[in-house]
């Protein structure tokens, strides 16, 4: 069962949803991610507290969409994915069950990326879903071989449930940020709050306990770059298609 949300929800309407007009809901946990994926036809929540998330979502389905995609990063599980790799989903699996992504929406998300220089780093296949950062590489090892998922994220799983209650359709695409062979500092999550933005004074405070995380820290800075670049693209994309702001 999903939670009771606590706290007021983070909610980005778009100008279609204002204007009557139903958007697709795109679900992430950052703040950088919800910035990229915002435009027009999509209404954008996001945050990193599951409680936070269920509830923005709820809200956003109350005033109607036309399908729900989890869109930003993820965590790479497959060996040969590189920061910048791009995973469309064929379901989410996690906490919350098992749950198949819309097959002609994920397909088309799938054919407007191949067609563009991320269909080299492009691929299908099943995303976990946990309830906490995955940090180490001997976890994502874990988890790679016990569910064969590719990537994992700690959104996509709440997306899927709720679309699946709601019955409408549902799509993944999320680039690697850190791959499966990269355990994370902790000065890596130090700073991540609640509604998904960061804050610099707990990355510091770890980084003068553990001045050693410096170098660790950039090469993740050095991935999330990656990654970001690869979701700005997959974004200019799909919008040219229109791949992305209809389910369908």
């Amino acid at each position: 069962m999903l939670s009771t949300p606590t706290r007021p929800a983070t909610v980005r309407p778009s100008s279609s949803s204002q204007s009557g007009a139903l958007p697709v809901i795109a679900v992430t946990g950052m703040a950088f991610e919800a910035r990229i994926v915002r435009g027009e036809g999509i209404e954008v929540v996001f945050a990193a507290r599951a409680d936070l998330l269920e509830r923005a979502l709820s809200a956003a389905l109350a005033r109607g969409c036309s399908g729900i995609i989890s869109f930003g990063t993820a965590g790479g599980l497959a060996p040969d994915l590189e920061p910048g790799a791009v995973v469309v989903a064929n379901a989410v699996e996690g906490p919350l069950g098992r749950f198949a992504t819309d097959v002609l929406w994920s397909e088309r998300l799938a054919a407007t990326l191949a067609a563009t220089p991320l269909g080299a780093r492009l691929r299908r296949g099943l995303v976990a879903g946990v309830t906490a950062p995955l940090t180490g590489a001997d976890d994502k090892a874990m988890l790679h071989r016990s569910s064969g998922a590719l990537a994992v994220d700690m959104e996509s799983h709440i997306a899927g449930a709720i679309a699946a209650a709601q019955g409408v359709p549902f799509a993944v695409c999320r680039a690697i940020v850190d791959p499966a062979w990269r355990t994370l500092p902790p000065a890596a999550t130090a700073g991540l709050r609640d509604d998904g933005s960061t804050a610099i004074a707990p990355i510091l405070r770890e980084l003068l306990k553990q001045p050693s995380q410096l170098g660790p820290l950039l090469q993740v800075a050095s991935d999330a770059r990656a990654a970001r670049t690869a979701l700005v693209q997959a974004r200019h994309a799909l919008a040219a298609a229109g791949a992305l702001q209809r389910a369908g």
